[in-house]
């Protein structure tokens, strides 16, 4: 076979296998959306029938479990009266068949009906089909109370659901793309206490898509070690971001230790510096986070930190902590926030 006929096979290959693969997706995609849709309208029927029928307590039980019985020995096992129990809940989450994100699989919904709050469901539904989240990383992110994170540090109380922003008119400000705590346990360090910031950062550039998932939307890696000059003297920020959505820069300095004064202090130096020298006139104000394992609340409070709308410090946890550390933690850092603006 000479080179010129190896060439043609090839690209005929290639072209062949996109269209497979193409079609397979668009298949798959129209399975799913058929399975989404018949799954909600056996919800509405179920709901219907209860509530056109007895109202004991024991009557949707009782049904589901007749239901299942011979679903199943039709149909097979992907009627079990639990299974059953996820499609009512279903259409008595979603009354409204144009609510259904065609986007998103049964599964992505079976996640989401884990979900009680109205307002965290649709931001998750609006995150999963803006980022093509799978299932596997909305999971993630349900579990690492994503949501719970992001709305601890919208002191304004800015709308996360995007319909909502809109329709209040809101925009986006630094603060509104900054979590606390980061969950990045993904980084697989939790076996180690005693690691370098290096190999911090080396861990984080080594899963770079699973930590620009966790910082959230539209950010972009610009560049590590980053080198900055002043009166001769070098400065290295250790990670630089771009948020195409704010239009801004982000820079992230790297801490293992305890948060203290030198921190802000060179962190406030790094953002004054890039403002001068690498802000163009079409961003806006550049953003600094301090990523360190433990926070110290008497520096946050005393320092720059406390009233600056630019720099900003977080914990970071290297292991995905239970849903009830988690919401300890959120809710010790929200009393703090609440005690802050008692004190102004």
């Amino acid at each position: 076979m000479n080179d010129t006929l190896a060439t043609h096979i090839e690209r005929l290959y290639s072209n062949i296998k996109q269209v497979i693969d193409k079609g397979k997706d668009t298949a798959y995609r129209a399975v799913n959306a058929t399975m989404v849709e018949v799954y909600w309208q056996i919800g509405k029927l179920i709901v219907e029938e209860e509530q056109g029928g007895k109202e004991k307590a024991d009557y949707g039980a009782v049904l589901l479990e007749e239901l299942s019985i011979r679903l199943t020995k039709e149909y097979g096992k992907s009627f079990s009266s639990r299974h059953l129990r996820y499609i009512r809940r279903f259409y008595v989450i979603f009354p409204k068949w144009n609510a259904v994100r065609s986007e998103l699989s049964w599964t992505h919904f079976r996640l989401l009906l884990k979900t009680e709050r109205e307002d965290a469901r649709l931001f998750y539904m609006q995150e999963a089909i803006e980022g093509n989240w799978s299932t596997r990383t909305l999971e993630r992110q349900l579990n690492s109370l994503y949501f719970e994170r992001m709305v601890l540090t919208q002191k304004g109380g800015r709308a996360l659901v995007k319909s909502e922003a809109e329709g209040k008119k809101e925009s986006m400000e630094a603060r509104d793309i900054i979590k606390d705590p980061y969950v990045l346990d993904f980084l697989e360090l939790k076996a180690n206490t005693n690691f370098y910031e290096q190999e911090l950062e080396q861990a984080i550039i080594d899963k770079l898509q699973e930590f620009l998932l966790e910082l959230g939307k539209g950010f972009s890696f610009v560049s590590r070690q980053y080198r900055v000059s002043l009166e001769g003297e070098h400065f290295f920020i250790d990670l630089v971001f771009y948020n195409y959505i704010l239009k801004c820069f982000l820079l992230i300095d790297l801490k293992t230790g305890k948060l203290s004064h030198q921190d802000v202090g060179q962190m406030d130096m790094y953002v004054r510096i890039f403002e001068e020298k690498m802000r163009q006139e079409s961003d806006n104000p550049t953003i600094g986070l301090i990523l360190c394992s433990e926070k110290n609340n008497a520096v946050a409070k005393y320092s720059l930190l406390n009233d600056s709308k630019q720099i900003f410090a977080s914990k970071y946890k290297t292991y995905l902590p239970t849903e009830q550390e988690l919401q300890q933690e959120i809710a010790k850092e929200r009393e703090a926030v609440e005690m802050e603006k008692g004190l102004k």
